[in-house]
């Protein structure tokens, strides 16, 4: 059965002066703020359409891989994804690097390096984002 997730977005203002807030209907947290000028220049404090995809990629990936080594009779005791996503203005999004970091009992790492591997590329959010370069750092700890 399909599941549908969404956010709603309310934005004021041109693209430059203007700002705006995202929310999820699934949170709690409230809303985030978004502004141009952290999605162009950078922000400690305002998100980006890119956090929000780097978020996305990086729990996806996690499940995907857990679910991968699971299946291979070596289920992880953790796994922590992070998922760099870079945007340039004028351009677009021009890709997401994946960094990942996994306690695997049992595992060595060349077949680490190939079930995460194929992990990428069976995430429903990196086939999601084809158009662009995806990159992988993978180890043992």
């Amino acid at each position: 059965m399909p599941v549908t997730s969404e956010a709603t977005t309310t934005w004021t203002g041109s693209l430059a002066e203007g700002s705006g807030t995202v929310a999820f209907s699934s949170s709690k947290l409230g809303t985030f703020p978004i502004n141009w000028k952290a999605r162009s220049e950078g922000s400690d404090t305002t998100t980006t359409p890119e956090e929000l995809i780097a978020a996305a990629h990086a729990s996806c990936f996690s499940m995907a891989l857990s679910h991968a080594l699971s299946e291979n009779g070596t289920p992880p005791e953790r796994v922590d994804t992070s998922a760099s996503v870079t945007f340039k203005p004028g351009v677009g999004i021009t890709g997401s690097h994946l960094n990942v970091n996994a306690v695997v009992p049992g595992l060595t790492p060349e077949a680490f390096q190939t079930i995460a591997a194929e992990a990428k590329v069976g995430c429903p959010v990196s086939q999601a984002l084809a158009g662009i370069e995806i990159t992988l750092e993978a180890t043992l700890a």
